[in-house]
């Protein structure tokens, strides 16, 4: 086989994997860095433990971030999970001085998907945006470097974020840490490949279908959707997809989600709504007892579609973790007309994809067509434009009404216990935006390999992902454990009780 051919079946040249290794050998030499202090920080220390490492001038900022951009160039041309490079960006914060804020130093990456740094690209994983630079910087992103992150690029995502694989005609495929040859779920897949590797602990991520739970799930990671209003959408607009999508992040340990929680929460101003305020951190509640819990165990898809029996295994092994801490578990499902739910979320996220892309062809002079869009994405906007007013008014109709029987069933328990997915990681090329099926296939493909994480965010509640299980095929399976609307606060008690139980922290993809 020639040199510069793939040799390890996923699309990557022998020369690039080899100069990847050698830049990663190489980035462990780096003086103060991996000499010190008990081997390499990105190794043994969470989000919270490298500021602290900063806080003691044990390590500098620029130390870690060059260590972290070292390690992204040594294992994306492999994993392909950097949509956007901007480390003069890193390097110039650090040079102007980082604010005192709880991760004063630590390397953070954004998802490429509606999240805006002024003048610096955002493509949203599509063709039709490349070279799109935003004129305003997210609240987010303004809350994130307060907190003292350094951010130094933005990671894959499907095309729009419309599905639970990242992979795209922009960027490529991005591969599982675990086994290139399965997807890293998305939509923020890239984000999870990035944290799973070790470039760094945690990343940004959103939710709008699942997007944080399907790769938390399928690369090994804790991921958390908080409830709907909690984080800052905008500007230019302070919802996502009509309240359906929520943004945060995707971590190793559960007390870097939670302070990174209490880091971002709150109202922005002209938000039409924020999540209830919390009378304490988040990170307070990582090391509390959350008393006993009343948890419904379901273990039927929603919609009635097959479940591995490795996942549903997963969520019976938690169960008996959770009564080994004394919790009460029960089997128990609410009653939800998920064909009326499903129907009417595709009406919010089509309204929204066809006035975006065909806003994005106003302002451009481009048409839209599949030059510039996958075939998926296409179909969203062909559905999109043929929706009438009265369609979206019923369709957020249906999902406020399912959000009251959601709520109804949870004056009952504390907590919904459910597998994450409804198999282990995918191969790649079954459920991504041009899959040579029609739409409608293509659609039960989707649903039926995440039936679970699709409800929450119709609902606007908190739910988890803990990477609790391992399959037979050695790829992570994830459980997920749903809250009542604003109570993000008992599942970070219940999460720390489970991370200190049964840790994960060493559990790593080897390279």
């Amino acid at each position: 086989m020639a040199d510069g051919m793939a040799g390890d079946g996923t699309g990557v040249t022998r020369r690039e994997m080899v100069s990847g290794a050698v830049a990663f050998a190489g980035m462990a030499a780096m003086p103060g860095l991996a000499a010190a202090k008990g081997g390499d920080p990105l190794d043994t220390h969470d989000a919270l433990g490298l500021a602290e490492l900063v806080r003691k001038r044990q390590v500098s900022a620029s130390e870690l971030l060059d260590a972290a951009i070292g390690r992204a160039e040594a294992l994306n041309p492999r994993f392909n999970f950097m949509a956007q490079k901007h480390y003069d960006y890193g390097r110039k914060a650090i040079a102007a001085g980082l604010p005192e804020g709880p991760f004063r130093g630590v390397p953070w990456l954004l998802k490429d998907l509606n999240t805006y740094i002024a003048g610096l690209p955002t493509e949203n994983g599509s063709r039709f945006y490349r070279g799109y630079r935003p004129e305003v910087t997210s609240e987010l992103v303004k809350r994130i470097e307060k907190a003292g992150f350094v951010i130094f690029g933005k990671t894959c995502v499907p095309e729009m974020g419309l599905t639970g694989t990242t992979e795209n005609k922009l960027t490529g495929d991005t591969r599982n840490p675990w086994n290139p040859a399965h997807i890293a779920g998305g939509s923020s897949g890239g984000a999870a490949v990035a944290v799973a590797l070790g470039v760094l602990p945690a990343a940004h991520a959103t939710d709008g279908g699942g997007s944080i739970r399907i790769p938390a799930s399928c690369c090994g990671l804790f991921g958390l959707k908080p409830s709907r209003g909690r984080v800052p959408m905008g500007p230019p607009r302070t919802e996502g997809w009509g309240g359906l999508s929520v943004h945060h992040a995707v971590t190793r340990s559960v007390r870097d989600s939670a302070a990174i929680l209490d880091a971002t929460q709150g109202p922005e101003p002209g938000s039409r709504y924020s999540a209830p305020t919390p009378s304490e951190s988040f990170l307070s509640q990582v090391g509390k007892a959350p008393g006993k819990l009343r948890i419904a165990l379901m273990l039927d898809a929603p919609a009635g579609s097959p479940v591995d029996p490795e996942c549903i295994e997963a969520a019976r092994k938690a169960a008996r973790l959770c009564e080994s801490l004394g919790h009460h578990v029960e089997e128990a499902a609410p009653k939800l007309d998920m064909a009326a739910m499903g129907a009417a979320s595709f009406v919010l996220i089509a309204s929204n994809v066809a006035a975006d892309m065909l806003d994005r062809a106003k302002a451009t002079g481009i048409p839209i067509g599949p030059e510039v869009l996958e075939a998926i994405t296409l179909a969203f906007v062909a559905y999109g434009q043929k929706t009438t007013g009265m369609d979206f008014a019923r369709a957020n109709n249906t999902l406020q009404a399912a959000a009251l029987t959601m709520a109804r069933f949870m004056a009952d328990y504390d907590v919904i216990l459910s597998p994450t997915l409804a198999a282990p990681p995918l191969e790649l090329g079954r459920i991504n935006l041009s899959p040579g099926v029609d739409f409608e296939q293509w659609g039960a493909r989707t649903a039926a390999f995440s039936p679970f994480t699709q409800i929450e965010n119709m609902t606007g509640q908190p739910a988890m992902s803990m990477p609790l299980a391992m399959s037979s095929s050695g790829l992570p399976v994830g459980v997920m454990f749903v809250g009542r609307y604003g109570d993000e606060a008992l599942l970070f008690r219940l999460a720390g009780q489970i991370e200190a139980s049964v840790p994960w922290k060493d559990r790593r993809p080897a390279l």
